[in-house]
């Protein structure tokens, strides 16, 4: 990618919401990423060159949330709002990807508006967040990100979701980045991490009948490996979809894995 990714704007009577796409591909692919303490966007080019592969099939659009949060914004709404930008851009029957929360949305997307997608992958995800799962992980970020401790909220997400190998490497990266995140930065944070406190749609997901592609990981620190399992098994559409579990790789593994993005392609193609 020689030439810098521009960030967009979707504007509704509602909402704002900001994008970025790159490739050229016939196809529609709309990546929904996971919760962060900055946004996405501050990565475009970064993301643009990691999914390259799929440009001559897709043009890609990776979506943040709206810029204007409510005080109290659940996974729901979040893909209500999606789904009206996605629309918004003109896009209808597209394949789409999320991660970690971005899954959460995709798969609610998936239930409440099945004509919109053709085919849904979904990693490191869940269709439900336990009590433990919230008290023990994302409450402890949030908790840090409500006292204003940016390095040690950063330093603490990446211990969960890196190996520990690709954590100690990381570190550096991590504090460095801590320094660009304001207080505006921390409270979108609190707000995103505090909707997936109850979250639960299990008894939804044999609803969803397009084609699914679950991807998880064994040694998952935030969500478990058995959340990926139980959201394969619960879908409704068994027999079109697939499961793959990696090991070694984390919850991050949708940015570790080096063949992530081609078991991506093999799947939407």
């Amino acid at each position: 990618m020689s030439e810098k990714i521009k960030i967009k704007t979707i504007r509704t009577e509602e909402f704002s919401m900001d994008y970025f796409s790159f490739g050229n591909g016939p196809k529609d692919l709309v990546i929904i990423p996971g919760l962060s303490s900055v946004s996405v966007m501050e990565y475009a080019d970064s993301i643009a060159e990691a999914y390259g592969i799929l440009t001559d099939i897709f043009t890609v659009y990776v979506i943040e949330r709206r810029n204007e949060l409510p005080s109290s914004y659940s996974v729901f709404d979040m893909a209500r709002d999606t789904a009206s930008a996605i629309r918004k851009l003109g896009l209808n029957k597209i394949d789409l990807f999320g991660t970690s929360q971005g899954g959460m949305i995709s798969l609610v997307m998936a239930i409440e508006f099945p004509d919109l997608i053709n085919k849904l992958a979904v990693g490191s995800s869940t269709a439900a967040v336990s009590r433990e799962q919230y008290d023990k992980v994302i409450e402890i970020w949030a908790d840090l990100a409500r006292e204003g401790k940016a390095e040690e909220l950063c330093l603490t997400f990446g211990k969960m979701i890196y190996p520990d190998t690709i954590f100690e490497s990381a570190k550096d990266a991590l504090i460095e980045s801590a320094g660009s995140i304001t207080r505006e930065d921390l409270d979108r944070f609190i707000i995103l991490a505090g909707s997936l406190d109850g979250f639960d749609i299990s008894d939804q997901l044999q609803n969803i009948k397009c084609p699914v592609l679950v991807i998880g990981s064994e040694d998952d620190k935030v969500l478990g490996a058995e959340s990926s399992r139980n959201i394969y098994d619960r879908i409704g559409n068994r027999s079109e979809s697939v499961l793959f579990m990696y090991n070694g790789y984390g919850h991050a593994v949708y940015d570790l894995a080096p063949d992530y993005k081609q078991k991506l392609l093999a799947f939407f193609s």
